[in-house]
């Protein structure tokens, strides 16, 4: 079993610990802070369940039907995921409101107290896991579930802060108030996942950053004289690469082939996590003002 599969499970498995406890105290206390909390767990269970189906299919080798192989479902479903955590952000920013308007209390609040500490140790765990295995992969859905589980320690970490409050001050506006605050800031978060993953499906260039090295690394191949056509785009941990290299007429095909391959294995040194597909096309001259 790969490492990030490995990681979606220990997301579900979190995510179920999270879902007991806090749906538990969440109807015994009357809180919509920490009820929303376990809703957001359920989804966040939801989601794992998906990614690992996600990352599964995207590690399927390229075939006869999908040429360039599934790494797009990755893109889906960091697109999905963030749809996800928008429509959360919505339910609880809905049901702070109608906490507020009709002015409920808060019961049962050291209980309370006791399990957002516990939901906050266990995100912040996940979170240093998911973060190891998304630098170590470089895999887009584990990036978008640790983003994720971010904004669950945050969230966790304003209804602990709102339930000390309520404990000391019997100030149940609070509750609300952090609810609507959590829910601002979940559908903020979302935004960045739905974009990565709608530019990877609309074959968006690489980063600015790699693609100047790469242009850095063709100026820097003394045989080549040029380059043009150059398209990069990214699917799933793969990157392809497309250039035309214009060398002088007189070079042999095999030592322009030789530059070709210096310029391709110094371009896979930039990422060494993710895969390359690069193809390199010799021109004899430059054919980019005939070819389009």
């Amino acid at each position: 079993m790969t490492l990030q599969k490995k990681a979606t499970l220990v997301s579900s498995l979190t995510a179920s610990i999270l879902i007991i406890i806090k749906l538990a105290i969440g109807i015994l206390s009357g809180s919509v802070a920490v009820l929303a909390s376990a809703i957001d767990s359920i989804l966040d269970l939801v989601v794992s369940a998906f990614n690992y189906f996600a990352i599964n299919k995207s590690e399927q080798p390229a075939d006869e039907q999908f040429n360039y192989g599934r790494g797009k479902v990755e893109a889906l479903a960091a697109v999905i995921e963030g749809t996800v955590i928008t429509m959360s952000g919505i339910f609880i920013f809905y049901e702070a409101i109608k906490k507020a308007y009709r002015g409920d209390t808060v019961s049962h609040l050291t209980p309370s107290v006791i399990v957002m500490v516990i939901s906050l140790v266990l995100t912040i765990s996940l979170v240093l896991f998911l973060n190891f295995v998304a630098k170590k992969t470089d895999n887009m859905v584990i990036k978008a579930d640790a983003l994720h589980y971010k904004t669950d320690i945050f969230s966790n970490g304003v209804i602990l802060i709102s339930l000390v409050i309520i404990q000391l001050t019997d100030f149940y506006l609070i509750d609300s108030i952090m609810g609507i605050i959590i829910s601002i800031y979940i559908i903020y978060s979302a935004y960045e996942i739905i974009k990565d993953g709608v530019y990877m499906l609309l074959d968006a260039a690489l980063d600015d950053g790699i693609v100047q090295s790469i242009k850095d690394i063709i100026k820097n191949e003394k045989r080549v004289n040029d380059y043009h056509f150059l398209k990069t785009r990214k699917s799933g941990n793969t990157n392809f690469v497309d250039v035309h290299l214009v060398f002088s007429t007189d070079i042999s095909l095999l030592d322009a082939h030789r530059a070709a391959d210096r310029i391709e294995d110094a371009i896979r040194e930039l990422s060494t996590n993710d895969e390359w597909i690069i193809n390199t096309h010799l021109d004899p001259y430059d054919d980019s003002k005939t070819n389009g």
